[in-house]
């Protein structure tokens, strides 16, 4: 029986690696996409634009 303790945890972290990957891809695209396609777009401007703004900032 202590390979069967042994081969548990293994088991039950791959089934859930698994589930993780598959939520992942399932909600890739879709109606959400242009959401977060938009939300990473504005977070980069604002980035840009913070680092234009520093004085300091050499290109």
């Amino acid at each position: 029986m202590d390979y069967v303790s042994a081969l548990v945890p293994p088991v039950v972290m791959a089934v859930f690696f698994i589930g993780l990957i598959v939520t992942i891809v399932k909600t890739q695209g879709g109606a959400n996409k242009s959401k977060e396609d938009a939300v990473v777009d504005a977070a980069l401007a604002r980035a840009e634009r913070a680092r234009q703004a520093s004085p300091d900032a050499k290109a």
